[in-house]
């Protein structure tokens, strides 16, 4: 049974940083990609970025270019995603993700087959 457990989530002010974690079980995932998406009220779920787990390349939205990266450490199946420059916009519940790999559709939604539970990022102004 595949788990991801999301933490690190909580309250920020605009400007500051955060990094939230998951953590993976129930599988090896060396074929698969980990992803992070975000869903802010009212709005449809949207791709943040996303870490192959075998070669660690790494993809991002344009919304967080530069401002949000994506590691992993192997040995702890944890991936994670520092957020710097944080923006009230940037507010939402953050979903951790799993799926096999694609260079093509890292930023679909559908690809990706195991969901976390989500942690809720707030962003004050």
């Amino acid at each position: 049974q595949v788990q991801l457990v999301e933490s690190g989530g909580g309250l920020a002010q605009a400007g500051g940083s955060l990094t939230l974690s998951c953590t993976a079980s129930g599988r090896t995932f060396g074929r698969y990609t980990l992803g992070w998406f975000r869903q802010a009220p009212g709005k449809e779920r949207e791709f943040v970025g996303a870490i192959s787990w075998n070669t660690a390349n790494t993809y991002y939205a344009d919304s967080v270019k530069g401002r949000f990266f994506i590691s992993r450490d192997n040995a702890k199946n944890t991936v994670f995603l520092q957020m710097h420059r944080l923006k009230s916009e940037d507010t939402a519940v953050y979903y951790c993700a799993a799926g096999i790999y694609s260079s093509s559709y890292y930023d679909s939604r559908r690809q990706y087959d195991y969901w976390g539970q989500g942690t809720q990022v707030t962003v004050s102004s």
